[in-house]
């Protein structure tokens, strides 16, 4: 398929086109190398990138090992304090550039993210357009008054808490949305004064760990301040249990984050995980069809339905439930797949062959549990059609399982109460969606869901980067990531009191 494609017939064209319009993207600068402030050989060796939908090779970086982890942590640690000390304004300066250089390199790393997470264009842009908004956040912050509070004290003395850095920040990030999901919580670590080691997902280094690294290096971070170590589990495992690192922000699959967890705890860091989910969109008898059709389609296929607030179950009224199917099956069966760097598509690839295999295996055994296939559930290569199932039930994978793929289940019910129980009959609770034509009764259901965020009116992925983001049980330990959030999450408190003279003690 790569022949085929209108923009360029080999990857090695590809790549030389990047490099050259931007030295922002050398591909030279991180050619088997990791970064620690300059760039420089990895002791974990080196490993291909390899782009999902053609299988070949993009480019190659270095992969660090639990060595490299260690070394990294420690030098972190070593200049946070410094860091932290320098003024706000110069701090801020350096976010501000770092925005206006990715809104500069739109095109060519546009490219990058589409090639190495299979991405279609539309998408690509958005990760762009939304990390130079964190990062622009995130140089707000640093002039925003939420740094401490004066709290009562007795006359003649002072009382107040302040936000202090928690020290070295570890962010392990996945493929799915590698910029957005990798920059969203280095960027305000970072502007809280922490340093910070990134592991991004080994698939999506680039878009995922070395746009941001060239990005800060260019704006003028200071050497150390940030890491960047692709890596496999060894490494990840090596950060959440370095001394120097003081927290983990993860990012992943529930089963790694359980992992993550254990690990982090066991040493007593701060863990902030954002996990997977089976997320709820509720359509009532009332809703508009064909509002609520595009709504249920976007929220199951878009990005092929690896996104963790995916609308992974599609909870109809049983007396609409036929014509919105109808509807979905039409889009299914017109809606292009390919190559997203190659043409107009709607839909690319699954990130990898495993993936792609558990996937189907979802598919398949709730067919042969009794689920009713609509359209799709067959793939060529890595490319798996929009698919639709009908007849879901308790019991079957599609009702329980996320997907990680294209696939819309539907459920049908009867009454809002029965909506309700459904909704909520998961270990999972990030997002939920509510569609109805009366506000007050959206909002009643609403208000009863168990979710990190319930969107009403609206289909299941949703995020602003200026929004609290978090789920509860399995799609997470209750924290949250964005806007009010970060402060929170990437500070503690520490006390002071003030007095002119000690006071007497009955002692």
């Amino acid at each position: 398929m790569g022949s085929e494609r209108a923009l360029n017939n080999s990857v090695e064209v590809c790549i030389v086109s990047v490099t050259e319009e931007a030295g922002l993207l050398d591909a030279a600068t991180w050619n088997g190398r990791i970064f620690d402030g300059s760039w420089r050989v990895a002791n974990g060796g080196s490993a291909a990138v390899v782009e999902p939908a053609t299988g070949e090779e993009l480019t190659r970086v270095g992969m660090g090992d639990a060595a490299d982890i260690a070394i990294a942590a420690r030098a972190a640690s070593e200049v946070q304090a410094a860091w932290a000390a320098m003024p706000p304004r110069e701090m801020a300066a350096i976010f501000t550039r770092a925005a206006n250089l990715i809104e500069a390199e739109t095109e060519s790393a546009r490219m990058w993210i589409a090639r190495e997470s299979g991405a279609i264009f539309a998408k690509a842009e958005h990760e762009l357009r939304e990390a130079a908004v964190i990062l622009r956040r995130s140089a707000g912050m640093l002039l925003d008054p939420h740094h401490g509070l004066v709290l009562p004290s007795a006359p003649g003395a002072l009382s107040y808490a302040k936000r202090t850095p928690l020290g070295v920040v570890g962010v392990i990030s996945p493929f799915n949305f590698p910029l957005i999901l990798s920059i969203r919580a280095v960027a305000p670590a970072l502007a809280a004064g922490n340093s910070v080691v990134l592991k991004p997902d080994p698939r999506t280094p680039i878009s995922g760990g070395f746009l941001i690294a060239r990005l800060l290096e260019k704006a003028g971070l200071p050497k150390g301040v940030l890491h960047v170590i692709p890596g496999q589990g060894d490494a990840g495992e090596a950060l959440c249990t370095d001394p120097h690192v003081r927290m983990i922000a993860f990012t992943g699959s529930t089963a790694v984050g359980r992992r993550v967890g254990e690990l982090a705890g066991r040493h007593l860091k701060k863990v902030m995980l954002e996990l997977g989910g089976k997320n709820p969109l509720i359509i009532a008898e009332d809703a508009d069809l064909d509002l609520a059709t595009s709504a249920a389609a976007f929220g199951a296929w878009f990005h092929q339905g690896q996104i963790c607030m995916a609308s992974g179950r599609i909870i109809v009224h049983e007396s609409i439930a036929p014509q919105l199917i109808e509807r979905l099956v039409t889009k299914a069966n017109h809606l292009p797949v390919g190559d997203p760097a190659g043409g107009q598509v709607a839909l690319g690839p699954i990130i990898n062959d495993s993936q792609l295999a558990r996937l189907d295996a979802i598919v398949q055994d709730s067919i042969a549990a009794g689920a009713v296939l609509e359209a799709g559930g067959t793939h060529e290569g890595r490319f798996y059609k929009p698919t639709v199932l009908s007849g879901v039930k308790p019991g079957m994978r599609a009702y329980s399982d996320e997907f990680f793929g294209p696939v819309a289940s539907i459920i049908s019910y009867a009454t809002d109460e029965e909506a309700i129980a459904i909704a909520n009959d998961t270990e999972y609770g990030l997002s939920a969606g509510v569609i109805s034509g009366s506000l007050g009764r959206a909002l009643a259901i609403g208000d009863r869901l168990d979710a990190g965020m319930v969107h009403i009116n609206d289909q299941t992925v949703n995020d602003e980067c200026t929004n609290p983001f978090g789920g509860r049980g399995a799609s997470g330990n209750g924290g949250s990531i964005g806007g009010p959030a970060d402060w929170d999450e990437f500070t503690q408190w520490q006390w002071f009191t003030v007095k002119e003279a000690p006071r007497a003690y009955p002692f």
